[in-house]
Protein backbone atom coordinates (compact mmCIF):
# COMPACT_ATOMS: atom_id res chain seq x y z
CA UNK A 1 0.00 0.00 0.00
CA UNK A 2 1.39 3.41 -1.20
CA UNK A 3 1.37 6.09 1.67
CA UNK A 4 1.80 9.64 1.67
CA UNK A 5 5.34 11.18 1.98
CA UNK A 6 6.09 14.09 4.13
CA UNK A 7 8.55 16.69 2.74
CA UNK A 8 10.26 19.19 4.71
CA UNK A 9 11.28 22.50 4.56
CA UNK A 10 14.10 24.16 6.24
CA UNK A 11 16.50 26.95 6.50
CA UNK A 12 20.08 26.06 6.33
CA UNK A 13 22.05 29.22 7.47
CA UNK A 14 20.94 31.51 10.57
CA UNK A 15 17.11 31.90 9.59
CA UNK A 16 15.40 34.70 8.04
CA UNK A 17 16.07 32.63 4.76
CA UNK A 18 12.70 33.87 3.33
CA UNK A 19 11.27 30.26 4.32
CA UNK A 20 7.42 31.89 4.21
CA UNK A 21 7.53 33.24 1.02
CA UNK A 22 8.59 29.61 -0.32
CA UNK A 23 6.04 27.38 1.93
CA UNK A 24 3.47 30.07 0.42
CA UNK A 25 4.67 28.93 -3.47
CA UNK A 26 5.32 25.16 -2.63
CA UNK A 27 1.79 24.93 -0.35
CA UNK A 28 -0.56 24.17 -3.41
CA UNK A 29 0.82 21.08 -4.17
CA UNK A 30 -0.23 19.63 -0.42
CA UNK A 31 -2.75 18.67 1.61
CA UNK A 32 -1.22 19.46 4.96
CA UNK A 33 0.78 21.84 6.27
CA UNK A 34 2.45 22.11 9.57
CA UNK A 35 4.66 23.41 11.82
CA UNK A 36 7.49 21.28 13.67
CA UNK A 37 9.56 23.46 16.02
CA UNK A 38 9.57 26.66 17.81
CA UNK A 39 7.79 29.80 18.90
CA UNK A 40 6.36 33.22 18.13
CA UNK A 41 10.07 34.64 18.21
CA UNK A 42 10.34 33.48 14.38
CA UNK A 43 8.64 35.50 11.83
CA UNK A 44 8.10 34.09 8.64
CA UNK A 45 6.73 37.39 6.34
CA UNK A 46 4.53 36.18 3.23
CA UNK A 47 3.44 39.27 0.59
CA UNK A 48 0.78 38.94 -2.11
CA UNK A 49 -2.18 40.86 -3.60
CA UNK A 50 -0.23 43.78 -2.26
CA UNK A 51 -0.79 42.56 1.49
CA UNK A 52 2.08 41.97 3.50
CA UNK A 53 1.62 39.17 6.35
CA UNK A 54 3.92 38.27 9.23
CA UNK A 55 3.16 34.39 10.46
CA UNK A 56 4.56 33.86 13.92
CA UNK A 57 3.08 30.52 15.12
CA UNK A 58 0.17 29.83 12.27
CA UNK A 59 2.03 27.90 9.58
CA UNK A 60 1.76 29.27 6.33
CA UNK A 61 -0.34 27.30 4.66
CA UNK A 62 -2.94 29.13 6.33
CA UNK A 63 -3.86 31.64 2.90
CA UNK A 64 -4.91 28.48 0.99
CA UNK A 65 -8.29 27.36 1.32
CA UNK A 66 -9.03 23.28 1.81
CA UNK A 67 -6.00 22.73 3.34
CA UNK A 68 -5.65 21.40 6.75
CA UNK A 69 -2.75 23.42 9.01
CA UNK A 70 -1.21 21.53 12.02
CA UNK A 71 0.76 23.07 14.59
CA UNK A 72 2.52 20.03 15.66
CA UNK A 73 3.81 19.14 19.65
CA UNK A 74 7.88 20.37 19.20
CA UNK A 75 5.95 23.86 19.14
CA UNK A 76 5.79 26.09 21.68
CA UNK A 77 2.99 28.38 21.90
CA UNK A 78 1.68 31.66 23.62
CA UNK A 79 -1.71 32.05 23.73
CA UNK A 80 -2.18 36.01 23.96
CA UNK A 81 -0.12 36.23 20.55
CA UNK A 82 -1.34 33.82 19.22
CA UNK A 83 -4.60 34.94 19.67
CA UNK A 84 -3.55 38.50 18.21
CA UNK A 85 -2.10 36.98 14.90
CA UNK A 86 -5.26 34.97 14.41
CA UNK A 87 -7.46 37.95 14.87
CA UNK A 88 -5.65 39.84 12.48
CA UNK A 89 -5.39 37.10 10.09
CA UNK A 90 -9.32 36.47 10.36
CA UNK A 91 -10.10 40.26 10.21
CA UNK A 92 -8.05 39.87 6.55
CA UNK A 93 -10.85 37.14 6.06
CA UNK A 94 -8.96 34.06 6.73
CA UNK A 95 -10.68 31.69 8.46
CA UNK A 96 -8.90 29.74 10.93
CA UNK A 97 -10.76 27.55 13.19
CA UNK A 98 -11.92 25.27 9.78
CA UNK A 99 -8.23 25.33 8.99
CA UNK A 100 -6.19 24.77 11.72
CA UNK A 101 -5.62 21.82 14.68
CA UNK A 102 -3.53 22.41 17.13
CA UNK A 103 -1.20 19.52 18.80
CA UNK A 104 -2.42 18.63 22.39
CA UNK A 105 1.18 18.41 23.33
CA UNK A 106 2.57 21.82 22.25
CA UNK A 107 3.51 22.93 25.38
CA UNK A 108 2.22 26.74 26.62
CA UNK A 109 4.68 29.80 27.20
CA UNK A 110 3.46 31.41 30.26
CA UNK A 111 3.86 35.45 30.80
CA UNK A 112 6.21 34.27 33.69
CA UNK A 113 8.21 32.52 31.17
CA UNK A 114 9.07 35.77 29.78
CA UNK A 115 10.41 37.69 32.94
CA UNK A 116 12.11 34.58 33.47
CA UNK A 117 13.91 34.71 29.77
CA UNK A 118 14.80 38.59 30.82
CA UNK A 119 16.52 37.92 34.08
CA UNK A 120 18.56 34.99 32.53
CA UNK A 121 19.79 37.37 29.53
CA UNK A 122 20.41 40.09 32.65
CA UNK A 123 22.13 38.04 34.64
CA UNK A 124 24.50 36.89 31.64
CA UNK A 125 25.28 39.99 30.76
CA UNK A 126 27.95 40.70 28.12
CA UNK A 127 27.11 36.94 27.58
CA UNK A 128 23.86 37.52 26.14
CA UNK A 129 22.73 35.38 23.57
CA UNK A 130 20.60 37.66 21.89
CA UNK A 131 17.20 36.07 22.28
CA UNK A 132 13.82 37.45 21.21
CA UNK A 133 12.33 37.83 24.96
CA UNK A 134 9.29 35.63 24.28
CA UNK A 135 9.95 32.95 26.82
CA UNK A 136 10.69 30.32 24.29
CA UNK A 137 14.45 29.06 26.30
CA UNK A 138 12.53 28.86 29.70
CA UNK A 139 9.89 26.93 28.01
CA UNK A 140 11.61 24.36 26.55
CA UNK A 141 13.66 24.00 29.67
CA UNK A 142 10.30 23.60 31.34
CA UNK A 143 9.66 20.62 28.68
CA UNK A 144 13.17 18.85 29.35
CA UNK A 145 12.71 18.93 32.98
CA UNK A 146 9.55 17.56 32.71
CA UNK A 147 7.57 20.37 34.46
CA UNK A 148 5.80 21.97 31.46
CA UNK A 149 2.15 23.31 31.11
CA UNK A 150 0.74 21.94 27.39
CA UNK A 151 -2.28 22.74 25.65
CA UNK A 152 -3.94 19.87 26.80
CA UNK A 153 -4.16 20.99 30.19
CA UNK A 154 -6.59 23.48 29.22
CA UNK A 155 -9.34 20.99 29.48
CA UNK A 156 -8.55 19.40 32.91
CA UNK A 157 -8.31 21.43 36.29
CA UNK A 158 -6.12 24.30 34.63
CA UNK A 159 -6.49 27.24 36.75
CA UNK A 160 -4.94 24.93 39.65
CA UNK A 161 -2.05 23.89 37.28
CA UNK A 162 -1.32 27.26 36.46
CA UNK A 163 -1.01 28.60 39.38
CA UNK A 164 1.42 25.80 40.30
CA UNK A 165 3.26 26.26 37.77
CA UNK A 166 3.28 29.77 37.99
CA UNK A 167 4.16 29.92 41.69
CA UNK A 168 7.45 27.71 41.05
CA UNK A 169 8.25 30.34 38.77
CA UNK A 170 8.24 33.54 41.11
CA UNK A 171 10.27 31.59 42.98
CA UNK A 172 12.80 31.05 40.56
CA UNK A 173 12.30 35.03 39.62
CA UNK A 174 13.36 35.38 43.71
CA UNK A 175 16.19 33.68 43.72
CA UNK A 176 17.29 35.31 40.31
CA UNK A 177 17.06 38.59 42.60
CA UNK A 178 14.02 39.66 39.69
CA UNK A 179 10.97 41.23 41.40
CA UNK A 180 10.40 44.74 40.18
CA UNK A 181 7.66 43.11 37.73
CA UNK A 182 3.77 43.58 37.17
CA UNK A 183 2.34 40.75 34.84
CA UNK A 184 -1.57 41.70 35.69
CA UNK A 185 -2.67 42.84 32.05
CA UNK A 186 -0.56 40.38 30.70
CA UNK A 187 -1.56 37.81 32.48
CA UNK A 188 -5.25 38.51 31.83
CA UNK A 189 -4.73 38.88 27.93
CA UNK A 190 -3.17 35.13 28.61
CA UNK A 191 -6.11 34.01 30.05
CA UNK A 192 -8.40 35.17 27.06
CA UNK A 193 -5.91 33.62 24.76
CA UNK A 194 -6.68 30.06 26.77
CA UNK A 195 -10.21 30.94 26.22
CA UNK A 196 -9.64 31.96 22.42
CA UNK A 197 -7.98 28.59 21.99
CA UNK A 198 -10.67 26.85 23.10
CA UNK A 199 -12.87 27.12 19.55
CA UNK A 200 -10.02 24.88 17.64
CA UNK A 201 -10.01 21.78 16.67
CA UNK A 202 -7.11 20.87 19.57
CA UNK A 203 -5.85 17.33 18.75
CA UNK A 204 -3.61 14.39 19.14
CA UNK A 205 -1.65 15.76 16.29
CA UNK A 206 0.50 12.53 15.21
CA UNK A 207 -2.38 10.28 14.87
CA UNK A 208 -3.95 12.74 12.55
CA UNK A 209 -0.76 13.53 10.45
CA UNK A 210 -0.22 9.70 9.90
CA UNK A 211 -3.55 9.02 9.10
CA UNK A 212 -2.72 11.42 6.37
CA UNK A 213 -0.16 9.51 5.35
CA UNK A 214 -2.21 6.37 5.36
CA UNK A 215 -4.64 8.08 3.11
CA UNK A 216 -2.52 8.58 0.51
CA UNK A 217 -2.07 12.33 1.22
CA UNK A 218 0.76 14.85 1.11
CA UNK A 219 2.51 16.99 3.96
CA UNK A 220 4.43 19.64 4.41
CA UNK A 221 6.74 20.57 7.62
CA UNK A 222 7.85 23.63 7.98
CA UNK A 223 10.31 24.81 10.18
CA UNK A 224 11.75 28.23 11.58
CA UNK A 225 14.35 29.60 12.58
CA UNK A 226 17.74 27.77 10.56
CA UNK A 227 20.07 24.97 10.63
CA UNK A 228 22.89 26.97 12.28
CA UNK A 229 20.44 27.67 15.30
CA UNK A 230 19.47 23.90 15.89
CA UNK A 231 20.44 23.02 19.98
CA UNK A 232 22.75 20.21 19.07
CA UNK A 233 24.55 21.38 15.85
CA UNK A 234 24.34 24.99 15.58
CA UNK A 235 26.60 27.72 16.55
CA UNK A 236 26.15 26.59 20.41
CA UNK A 237 25.50 28.41 22.75
CA UNK A 238 23.91 31.30 20.61
CA UNK A 239 21.51 28.74 19.61
CA UNK A 240 17.38 28.34 19.89
CA UNK A 241 16.05 25.94 22.08
CA UNK A 242 14.52 23.56 19.89
CA UNK A 243 15.67 20.73 16.67
CA UNK A 244 15.72 23.16 13.81
CA UNK A 245 16.69 20.09 11.26
CA UNK A 246 14.95 17.50 9.59
CA UNK A 247 15.02 14.86 12.39
CA UNK A 248 13.16 18.03 14.27
CA UNK A 249 10.33 17.30 11.88
CA UNK A 250 9.96 13.78 13.20
CA UNK A 251 9.68 14.15 16.68
CA UNK A 252 7.89 17.34 16.43
CA UNK A 253 5.54 15.92 14.56
CA UNK A 254 5.51 12.38 15.36
CA UNK A 255 6.29 10.75 12.14
CA UNK A 256 8.72 7.56 11.35
CA UNK A 257 12.12 9.01 9.78
CA UNK A 258 10.49 6.47 6.56
CA UNK A 259 7.93 9.34 5.86
CA UNK A 260 10.01 11.75 5.08
CA UNK A 261 10.18 12.14 1.10
CA UNK A 262 11.87 15.43 -0.40
CA UNK A 263 13.90 17.94 1.98
CA UNK A 264 13.88 21.70 0.47
CA UNK A 265 16.76 23.34 2.01
CA UNK A 266 16.73 27.43 2.05
CA UNK A 267 19.55 29.52 1.84
CA UNK A 268 20.28 33.03 0.73
CA UNK A 269 22.55 33.94 -2.07
CA UNK A 270 24.70 35.58 0.71
CA UNK A 271 24.37 35.40 4.55
CA UNK A 272 22.82 36.96 7.37
CA UNK A 273 22.48 36.25 11.18
CA UNK A 274 20.68 38.50 13.76
CA UNK A 275 21.42 38.82 17.45
CA UNK A 276 24.62 37.35 18.97
CA UNK A 277 27.44 34.72 17.83
CA UNK A 278 29.88 33.75 15.74
CA UNK A 279 29.24 34.70 12.26
CA UNK A 280 32.55 33.69 10.46
CA UNK A 281 31.75 35.62 6.57
CA UNK A 282 30.66 38.43 8.42
CA UNK A 283 31.29 41.84 6.50
CA UNK A 284 31.34 45.30 8.75
CA UNK A 285 32.69 47.16 5.88
CA UNK A 286 30.36 49.01 2.85
CA UNK A 287 29.65 46.04 1.55
CA UNK A 288 28.00 44.62 4.26
CA UNK A 289 25.77 47.55 4.77
CA UNK A 290 25.26 47.12 0.69
CA UNK A 291 24.01 43.71 1.54
CA UNK A 292 21.57 45.33 4.88
CA UNK A 293 20.16 48.10 2.81
CA UNK A 294 19.38 46.50 -0.51
CA UNK A 295 18.14 43.32 1.25
CA UNK A 296 16.08 45.16 3.69
CA UNK A 297 17.54 43.03 6.28
CA UNK A 298 15.94 43.85 9.23
CA UNK A 299 14.17 41.16 11.52
CA UNK A 300 10.33 40.21 10.71
CA UNK A 301 9.15 40.24 14.24
CA UNK A 302 11.92 42.49 16.15
CA UNK A 303 13.11 44.70 13.16
CA UNK A 304 16.76 44.35 14.44
CA UNK A 305 18.90 45.03 12.33
CA UNK A 306 20.75 41.87 10.48
CA UNK A 307 24.46 41.21 10.19
CA UNK A 308 25.33 40.11 6.72
CA UNK A 309 28.06 38.47 4.86
CA UNK A 310 29.37 36.72 1.85
CA UNK A 311 27.66 33.12 1.46
CA UNK A 312 29.21 30.40 3.77
CA UNK A 313 30.06 26.90 1.81
CA UNK A 314 31.28 25.78 4.54
CA UNK A 315 28.28 25.84 7.15
CA UNK A 316 26.31 25.15 4.05
CA UNK A 317 27.70 21.49 3.45
CA UNK A 318 27.76 20.89 6.80
CA UNK A 319 23.49 21.57 6.81
CA UNK A 320 23.26 19.84 3.67
CA UNK A 321 24.49 16.60 5.11
CA UNK A 322 22.58 17.13 8.44
CA UNK A 323 19.20 17.64 7.26
CA UNK A 324 19.73 14.99 4.10
CA UNK A 325 19.07 17.64 1.37
CA UNK A 326 17.83 16.80 -1.75
CA UNK A 327 16.91 20.02 -3.25
CA UNK A 328 18.19 23.51 -2.43
CA UNK A 329 16.14 26.78 -2.82
CA UNK A 330 17.93 29.81 -3.12
CA UNK A 331 16.48 33.09 -1.98
CA UNK A 332 17.33 36.84 -2.49
CA UNK A 333 19.68 36.53 -5.54
CA UNK A 334 18.67 39.52 -7.06
CA UNK A 335 20.11 41.38 -3.90
CA UNK A 336 23.81 40.91 -5.59
CA UNK A 337 22.60 42.44 -9.40
CA UNK A 338 24.79 45.46 -8.67
CA UNK A 339 28.11 44.39 -7.27
CA UNK A 340 31.14 43.55 -9.58
CA UNK A 341 32.73 40.65 -8.05
CA UNK A 342 30.54 38.00 -5.38
CA UNK A 343 32.84 36.25 -3.16
CA UNK A 344 32.30 32.32 -1.47
CA UNK A 345 33.55 31.09 0.94
CA UNK A 346 34.75 27.45 0.54
CA UNK A 347 36.88 26.62 3.69
CA UNK A 348 38.15 27.82 7.04
CA UNK A 349 41.30 28.70 7.86
CA UNK A 350 42.65 28.38 11.70
CA UNK A 351 45.68 28.05 12.87
CA UNK A 352 47.05 27.74 9.31
CA UNK A 353 45.68 25.11 8.89
CA UNK A 354 42.85 24.87 5.70
CA UNK A 355 39.44 22.90 6.54
CA UNK A 356 36.33 22.18 4.54
CA UNK A 357 34.40 20.70 7.31
CA UNK A 358 32.82 22.69 10.11
CA UNK A 359 34.47 22.59 13.28
CA UNK A 360 33.38 22.37 16.82
CA UNK A 361 34.33 25.68 17.66
CA UNK A 362 33.84 28.99 14.57
CA UNK A 363 34.06 31.40 17.58
CA UNK A 364 37.70 32.28 17.58
CA UNK A 365 40.36 32.32 14.96
CA UNK A 366 38.34 31.09 11.84
CA UNK A 367 39.07 32.80 9.26
CA UNK A 368 37.57 32.30 5.60
CA UNK A 369 38.96 31.40 2.36
CA UNK A 370 37.27 32.76 -0.64
CA UNK A 371 36.58 32.27 -4.03
CA UNK A 372 35.82 35.45 -6.58
CA UNK A 373 33.19 35.37 -8.86
CA UNK A 374 31.97 37.39 -11.58
CA UNK A 375 28.99 39.96 -10.71
CA UNK A 376 25.93 39.86 -13.37
CA UNK A 377 25.29 43.79 -13.07
CA UNK A 378 22.16 43.28 -14.83
CA UNK A 379 18.77 43.83 -12.77
CA UNK A 380 16.89 40.03 -12.25
CA UNK A 381 13.98 41.48 -10.52
CA UNK A 382 11.95 40.97 -14.03
CA UNK A 383 13.26 37.93 -15.14
CA UNK A 384 10.16 35.41 -14.96
CA UNK A 385 12.03 32.26 -16.89
CA UNK A 386 15.34 30.35 -16.45
CA UNK A 387 16.68 30.94 -20.04
CA UNK A 388 16.71 34.97 -19.33
CA UNK A 389 19.53 34.55 -16.56
CA UNK A 390 23.05 36.15 -17.19
CA UNK A 391 25.56 34.06 -17.62
CA UNK A 392 27.31 35.58 -14.76
CA UNK A 393 24.59 34.13 -12.36
CA UNK A 394 24.10 30.96 -14.35
CA UNK A 395 27.53 30.27 -13.55
CA UNK A 396 27.36 31.43 -10.09
CA UNK A 397 24.63 29.09 -9.37
CA UNK A 398 26.61 26.22 -10.83
CA UNK A 399 29.28 26.93 -9.21
CA UNK A 400 27.50 26.61 -6.20
CA UNK A 401 25.67 23.13 -6.93
CA UNK A 402 29.29 21.87 -7.70
CA UNK A 403 30.65 22.95 -4.01
CA UNK A 404 27.41 21.84 -2.40
CA UNK A 405 26.89 18.40 -4.48
CA UNK A 406 22.81 19.27 -4.67
CA UNK A 407 20.82 20.99 -7.33
CA UNK A 408 19.41 24.36 -6.93
CA UNK A 409 15.83 24.22 -7.91
CA UNK A 410 14.16 27.29 -6.96
CA UNK A 411 15.60 30.58 -7.41
CA UNK A 412 14.05 33.61 -5.87
CA UNK A 413 14.40 37.60 -7.74
CA UNK A 414 12.61 39.21 -5.21
CA UNK A 415 9.80 39.48 -2.29
CA UNK A 416 6.83 38.51 -4.39
CA UNK A 417 5.13 35.33 -5.03
CA UNK A 418 5.35 35.86 -8.80
CA UNK A 419 9.06 36.39 -8.61
CA UNK A 420 9.92 32.54 -7.87
CA UNK A 421 11.52 30.41 -10.72
CA UNK A 422 11.31 26.91 -11.03
CA UNK A 423 14.48 25.72 -13.04
CA UNK A 424 14.30 22.36 -14.76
Amino acid sequence: METGKVDVLLGLQWGDEGKGKVVDVLTPNYDVIARFQGGPNAGHTLEFEGEKYVLRSIPSGIFQGGKTNIIGNGVVLAPDLFMAEAKELEKSGHPLTKRLKISKKAHLIMPTHRLLDAAYEARKGKNKVGTTGKGIGPTYTDKISRTGLRVGDIFDNFEQKYQQHKARHEEMLKDLGYTDYDITDVEKTWMEGIEYLRQFEIVDSEHVINKVLRDGKTVLCEGAQGTMLDVDFGSYPFVTSSNTICAGACSGLGIGPNKVGEVYGIMKAYCTRVGAGPFPTELFDETGSRLRDLGHEYGAVTGRERRCGWIDLVALRYAIMINGVTQLIMMKSDVLDGFDTIKACVAYRKDGVETRDFPFDIEHGIEPVYTELPGWKKDMTKITREDQFPKEFKDYIEFLETELETPIKIVSVGPDREQTIVRN
